[in-house]
């Protein structure tokens, strides 16, 4: 299990690790976009990365927020 602190490196983590591996007839089409997206900075939102990751993995996010008034 790896642990990241945001959508953008968990993202970033499996397209250097784990698409260069995928067989090219499953890069075509929406993974390539959102390649194309991220890398470039297009654009890309976090439901998008997470729905993707979530194909080839198991994903869970945590959100911590702490706040402590004056």
């Amino acid at each position: 299990m790896k642990t990241f602190t945001s959508m953008e490196e968990a993202f970033k983590w499996w397209l250097i690790t784990i698409y260069p591996s995928l067989p090219a007839e499953v890069k075509k089409g929406k993974l390539t976009n959102a390649w194309r997206d991220f890398t470039h900075k297009r654009g890309i939102s976090h439901a998008r990365m997470q729905e993707i990751l979530s194909e080839y993995g198991e994903i869970e996010v945590q959100i911590l927020i702490k706040y402590t008034p004056k």
